[in-house]
């Protein structure tokens, strides 16, 4: 393994001054896209307007229109170089998963076709009885069906006409994460657009929109080969921190290096060929760590695109000797990465709704917005902090650079000023000044407030900044769908109430429109504006701020998942159609199930790891000391023991590092037994979070205290020092 270490070292420093690809020819932003524009191509006028009544409204396609849209599909991909097609989906291992089939086909006479109708473009029914399901289905109904999301365009990766497609269950539950996150954006679009009303009457759709910050580590792959625990686990279960990390902030939007930007090159240029709008790459603040970021989309198609980027970054990097860590926190006490997921919403004539605009009204329709947000988050903050948590992803809640597990909201105090001038808004009807000096001096003032006077607090869980808010708890492994249908789904239920409590003042005190929303601000407001985040939010004083503002602090995975399942998550999903109380309990087990197992090969790889490499190589080290040992005896005589004193002492302490790590390693898989006898999912979760977690650190310990002691030449793992620093 030293050998495999040192040759990888080797390789690493001959491809230090490669100069980068020349330029390629220009190429076509999604020409591997089958979209709207080229669907019309090849659809009737009758047909296309069928279908875009379909993808608006949600109605059935018919089974005609669905073969006509196959032909056009097929014939498209043919001519790409398409061999394959396959109904690409999310099922909730977290990854996309794929099944392929050719065009090929047989007609009556044996003669070869080339095969692909409405019937295989709506539906497939993959062999799907290992994906996870929580319990959802017993055996015999193990199939799950896969169906086309026609709001998604299907697009060409490598030889694969690849659909994007929901999955559900034989039952008609959803397994996926896409099915849910459509119910959430319909359910959120009918509720937005009636409050919209208020303000513009021809508002007849609102899309939530979302922008993602995809955060990564990029480590050379010969040298992340000689690491087992990279390869089995994501992240490094082993290794001491080098002298230099972070600390000068040189790395930080710092000049990228070759290697990485031949890797950046190519990755751009597929996703532009597969229509993915990256826009921003940059360095982020620890070594070899980079984030990407495209342009704001569509929520649905954003999460789409965030879900086959990660993919094709995995087949790239193998392309450039790279491998892409998305753990989110892959090295001790480094930066670890996240997944920032900015949301808004926006309406069909282009109004970002959670946007200041040029009118006291149009600032009215943004507070609206706003605040009804925020009183969202607050309502359900233990749910939103558990659509983000994992056991690698508490790895990195809560630490210097990450958000605390205090799910809070930061808005600043300018616009905390503005809430409280609206909370002091006389009750009830207005008069023409109060209302014209509410319009001018508050809500008037809003834009100049808001350009430069947002987010100072980067580590805010929740924050507004500027025309979003901006999700910054998740991890960066994480499927956005997953947090983003969770959003949707409070801030629905959050806009209904709102305009139950309007509609009320209107209709039964009489009460103009503006006098209405008003007052109904008011009273949120009011219910919410203790629970605002200080402007001097602190991470240290977490624990009192959470009691003293009522909001959880569930620092773990087996803590915060319970909020998924309470009385006041199921009220608030089956009452929209998003979750029935069967779907929210598998997710919660499979959840739990997928902490457990994490916990359980990271413990399991360490004790491999430790006893099949540390240990044998701290011997080795002990038996060149002993060697040692006895030349200066046969050199000194009697007073050996003057000049051998420190090796003595390096052999004894890691006689004692090696007692430690064995003693550690035989609880560890005691623990590890006891906990797997338990039935019970949730306990079990704890067990290994509180009985087993602990033993991977202190494992750790022991062997990083060996790495600093034994001979580099024969230490088998690729170091800190090796890993993060590409040049």
């Amino acid at each position: 393994m030293e050998t495999l270490r040192k040759n990888s070292l080797s390789n690493l420093s001959s491809k230090l001054f490669e100069v980068s690809d020349a330029p390629s020819s220009p190429i076509e932003f999604g020409s591997h896209v089958f979209n709207i524009q080229k669907l019309k191509q090849y659809l009737s006028e009758k047909a296309f307007q069928q279908l875009e009544q379909s993808i608006n409204k949600g109605t059935p396609i018919l089974t005609v229109l669905a073969d006509q849209i196959a032909a056009a599909m097929k014939a498209w991909a043919i001519a790409k170089g398409a061999t394959h097609y396959t109904h690409w989906f999310q099922p909730l291992t977290g990854a996309t998963a794929e099944k392929h089939d050719s065009f090929f086909g047989l007609n009556a006479e044996g003669v070869q076709i080339e095969k692909f109708e409405g019937e295989q473009l709506v539906q497939q029914a993959p062999a799907s009885s290992n994906v996870s399901s929580g319990g959802i289905r017993d055996t015999f109904e193990a199939r799950g069906y896969t169906t086309w999301d026609p709001t998604s365009p299907a697009f060409i990766y490598n030889t694969t006409l690849c659909i994007p497609t929901l999955f559900i269950s034989y039952t008609g539950e959803s397994l996926d994460y896409k099915t849910p996150l459509l119910k959430s954006l319909k359910k959120l679009d009918h509720a937005a657009t009636e409050i919209c009303h208020y303000f513009d009457k021809s508002v007849n759709k609102v899309d939530a929109t979302l922008g993602w910050e995809q955060e990564y580590f990029l480590i050379d792959r010969s040298l992340a080969l000689t690491r087992p625990d990279l390869i089995l686990t994501g992240r490094t279960l082993i290794g001491h921190v080098p002298s230099k990390g972070q600390e000068l902030n040189d790395h930080y939007f710092g000049s990228i290096p070759v290697r990485v930007s031949r890797f950046l090159n190519a990755l751009e240029k597929e996703c532009k060929i597969l229509g993915i709008p990256i826009k921003t790459r940059h360095n982020e603040v620890a070594p070899s760590q980079y984030e990407l970021t495209p342009v704001f989309e569509s929520a649905n198609l954003a999460i789409d695109h965030n879900a086959l980027v990660m993919d094709v970054m995995n087949k790239v990097a193998s392309q450039h000797n790279f491998i892409v860590l998305f753990h989110e926190k892959p090295f001790e006490k480094i930066n670890g990465s996240g997944k920032h997921n900015n949301w808004s919403l926006n309406t069909n004539k282009g109004v970002n709704l959670l946007s200041p605009g040029k009118t006291p009204m149009s600032n009215l329709q943004f507070l609206t917005f706003f605040v009804n947000t925020i009183a969202a988050v607050l309502k359900h903050e233990a749910l939103l902090r558990a659509s983000s948590v994992s056991a690698s992803n508490d790895l990195r809640i809560g630490m210097q650079e990450a958000p605390s597990a205090m799910l809070s909201i930061f808005i600043g105090k300018h616009l905390k000023q503005v809430l409280e001038d609206l909370e002091n808004v006389s009750k009830g009807k207005l008069s023409p000044k109060e209302k014209t000096d509410l319009k001018l001096n508050v809500i008037g003032k809003i834009p100049e407030i808001l350009l430069d006077n947002t987010d100072k607090n980067r580590t805010s869980p929740f924050a507004f900044t500027g025309d979003k808010f901006e999700f910054r708890t998740v991890g960066s492994k994480t499927n956005c769908a997953k947090p983003v249908t969770v959003i949707n789904s409070i801030v629905t239920e959050q806009l209904i109430e709102f305009k139950v409590s309007v509609d009320a003042l209107i209709d039964n005190k009489n009460m103009k429109k503006d006098d209405a929303i008003f007052n109904t601000l008011r009273e949120t407001i009011t219910s919410i504006k203790d629970i605002f985040n200080e402007e001097e939010y602190d991470q240290f004083k977490i624990e009192s701020l959470a009691k003293k503002k009522g909001l959880s602090n569930h620092k773990t995975t087996p803590e915060a998942l319970p909020a998924y399942i309470s009385d006041l998550s199921v009220t608030l999903f089956e009452t929209l159609g998003v979750f029935s109380e069967k779907e929210l309990l598998a997710r919660y087990i499979i959840d739990l199930e997928s902490y457990i197992s994490t916990i359980e090969i990271e413990s399991i790889t360490l004790g491999d790891l430790a006893q099949n490499h540390i240990i044998p190589t701290a011997i080795k080290y002990q038996n060149i000391l002993i060697e040692n040992v006895r030349g200066l005896k046969e050199i000194y005589g009697s007073s050996f023991k003057i000049h051998a004193s420190e090796q003595v002492l390096i052999l004894e302490r890691i006689s004692n590092h090696i007692v430690e790590i064995n003693n550690g390693i035989s609880l560890m898989i005691k623990a590890r037994k006891d906990a797997n006898i338990i039935k019970d999912t949730h306990e079990k979760a704890l067990v290994y979070c509180k009985s087993i977690l602990p033993f991977l650190s202190s494992i750790r310990y022991q062997c990083d205290k060996l790495e600093l002691t034994v001979d580099d030449q024969i230490w088998p793992l690729a170091k800190y020092r090796e890993l993060l620093f590409i040049r």
